[in-house]
């Protein structure tokens, strides 16, 4: 099986050099072919084109910032991919744009996969990022050694379009607990509580959260670099506010956390790390959340 890849940014590059490494023959595009270097190292190979990449792999991979683009580079590519071949989607897209999107590859004669990920680039480096899967069984075991290779633990969710509503999902909560948690530690700040020893304490508490535990270290380095922006954020959220309206369910605490994102957006603008949403607090108060000994990255 030849794996076309196509988005070799933060999150995308880590899940290519799984696949490369684990032995798959891989063929990767980026708009910047400086983000491949470790790919072609590990044996991958470079196409020049989208159209050569389709022409040369039975599955293509793509990590992309936006359905726009999505879309763009899948229409680019179906002209050039065999019937019975598979579209593997890890962008975060909506419900409607996966469906539709999918309808414009089965024209084709081409399967769709949807297949975005959560947990983190630092666990996408490590191969433990968990897949969350919408689409045929059959598809998934086709694919299942690559998928095995790519990341850690996978939920099939169901039929196309199940996936991107999990995902939305997970990444609304993790907004909303990275809102509370920078809220929680300026409590602690302002307490006159040493943050080290508050951080230890919420992990060990009923209070503890993933972000706590992972983007918790980064607001207290102060480095905030989690490799997930601003804009990537709102996008999200976004998304989620649609399947409020279509679900009819009130999202209080997300239509907030939306405009705290907002905010800080305006304030740092949108390529700035998502982390940074914290600084709007710490900024506003005149006070700092750091600690020594906490890491710059995650690993």
């Amino acid at each position: 099986m030849r794996y076309g890849f196509i988005g070799l940014g933060s999150l995308g590059g880590s899940l290519a050099l799984n696949l490369v490494r684990a032995g798959f023959r891989v063929v990767v595009h980026d708009l910047d072919r400086a983000n491949a270097a470790p790919h072609l190292t590990a044996g991958a190979e470079w196409a020049d084109s989208l159209a050569s990449l389709a022409a040369a792999s039975d599955a293509v991979i793509t990590c992309l910032p936006s359905p726009v683009v999505s879309e763009r580079l899948l229409r680019a590519l179906l002209p050039s991919l065999a019937k019975g071949s598979t579209w593997i989607e890890m962008s975060t897209l909506g419900r409607d744009d996966i469906l539709r999107l999918a309808a414009v590859a089965n024209e084709y004669g081409v399967d769709t996969l949807e297949l975005p990920v959560t947990g983190g680039v630092h666990l996408a480096a490590r191969g433990e990022i968990t897949l969350l899967a919408g689409g045929d069984a059959e598809i998934i075991a086709r694919h299942q050694p690559a998928l095995d290779a790519i990341g850690g633990r996978l939920f099939h969710m169901g039929p196309l379009g199940s996936a991107a509503v999990i995902k939305v999902i997970t990444n609304m909560l993790a907004f909303i607990h990275l809102v509370a948690d920078g809220e929680a530690l300026m409590l602690a700040k302002r307490g006159g509580l040493d943050l080290a020893k508050a951080w230890e304490a919420i992990r060990a508490s009923s209070g503890n959260s993933f972000v706590h535990e992972t983007e918790g270290q980064l607001i207290l380095s102060g480095s905030y670099d989690v490799g997930f922006t601003m804009d990537l954020a709102l996008k999200d959220l976004g998304f989620a506010a649609v399947f409020g309206r279509d679900f009819g369910v009130p999202l209080d605490l997300a239509g907030l956390t939306l405009q705290t994102f907002e905010r800080a957006r305006a304030a740092y603008g949108g390529s700035e790390q998502s982390t940074a949403v914290v600084r709007l607090l710490e900024d506003a108060l005149g006070t700092d959340l750091r600690a020594p000994g906490f890491p710059a990255r995650l690993e």
